[in-house]
């Protein structure tokens, strides 16, 4: 049996229990700050003004970045650009290599000479192929008005009709960009 000191004791420890359950609204601060609607509302404002500027940051750093590409790839361009037109000056001397080699003297002095033009040859062609400049191959392929120019058009029993008879002139290319087309004979 519980005596009346233990039943005063229970009810004395189940008193605060039975008074904090009832839940109400917190109350408000005693110092008069803000109450926890307004800091919550403070709270969601600030998270939304971060998203935004978040978003911002990262448009101006898209767009950056595509600027950055876009400027690159008009440096690369017209770098090619300028190499071509300077490439294409000196096409004109290969031009003339390439004729002075096929008359090329067999004996003699005049030998040892071309030899010694026939290595300047080769150092130039070199240079040109480190730059990134080849040669279209024409001679034999369907005529091709992107790589080829047509100077005349003729009957001919050994190659078919739309297909260069003859180069008269080399065509080159500086990567894909072509910068000289070939002169070319085409068969009818």
């Amino acid at each position: 049996m519980e005596t009346a000191n233990e039943k005063e004791s229970m009810s004395e420890q189940t008193k605060p229990l039975a008074e904090a359950a009832p839940e109400s609204a917190p109350p408000p601060p005693p110092d008069g700050g803000p109450t926890l609607e307004a800091l919550q509302k403070e709270l969601e404002a600030a998270k939304a003004q971060a998203a935004e500027y978040l978003d911002g940051w990262q448009r101006a750093r898209a767009d950056f970045a595509n600027y950055k590409r876009r400027v690159e790839k008009e440096q690369a361009e017209t770098h090619q650009h300028a190499a071509g037109r300077i490439i294409a000056r000196y096409l004109d001397v290969l031009d003339d290599f390439d004729r002075a080699m096929k008359d090329q003297p067999a004996e003699g002095d005049a030998a040892q000479w071309a030899m010694g033009i026939s290595l300047i040859y080769r150092k130039f062609q070199g240079i040109l192929e480190a730059e990134g400049v080849t040669r279209i191959e024409a001679d034999g392929q369907v005529f091709d008005p992107q790589l080829h120019e047509a100077v005349t058009h003729e009957d001919s029993d050994d190659h078919a009709s739309g297909h260069v008879i003859a180069v008269l002139r080399q065509g080159y290319k500086l990567g894909d960009r072509v910068i000289r087309p070939a002169l070319v004979r085409v068969a009818k």
